[in-house]
């Protein structure tokens, strides 16, 4: 986390990652969103795998929406951005960025809006966030 609370979180964008036109193929934003989240997270020292066994939650995307600005293309160096926008008892909105790197100069290519609910493990029904976990998000609010 930086000083102004984003995570920042390096990609490159491989052939897998395409279309038939060579662009980053759209619904993959939300994969490297994902995986952006699942840094973050780590980042305040929770692992998924952990929240899982030791904690008893999960956290699971109810909605997200994304508009798209310019396309990312192969080879492309990203710059994933996430940003904790509201943090409420059981959910999180979190903004989500994509931006091209290229040397100095920065791209916005996607900005998305992500809803995360905590859910218990084992009825997969929503739960109240622990106050430990809760401290650490407020935190990167």
């Amino acid at each position: 986390m930086n000083s102004d609370n984003k995570f920042n979180w390096p990609v490159r964008v491989y052939y897998e990652d395409t279309d038939a036109g060579g662009i980053v193929f759209y619904a993959n934003y939300l994969k490297f969103f994902e995986r952006a989240r699942t840094e973050w997270l780590r980042s305040l020292g929770y692992s998924q795998h952990a929240l899982l066994d030791t904690v008893g939650i999960l956290f699971v995307v109810k909605k997200a929406a994304i508009e798209y600005f310019a396309p990312a293309k192969l080879d492309d160096e990203l710059k994933l951005v996430v940003v904790v926008e509201r943090l409420g008892g059981a959910s999180m909105q979190i903004r989500q960025e994509a931006w091209r790197i290229e040397g100095e100069q920065a791209t916005l290519l996607a900005d998305g809006m992500v809803t995360v609910v905590c859910v218990s493990k084992e009825s997969f029904r929503p739960c109240q966030i622990p106050d430990h976990i809760r401290s650490k998000l407020h935190g990167a609010q």
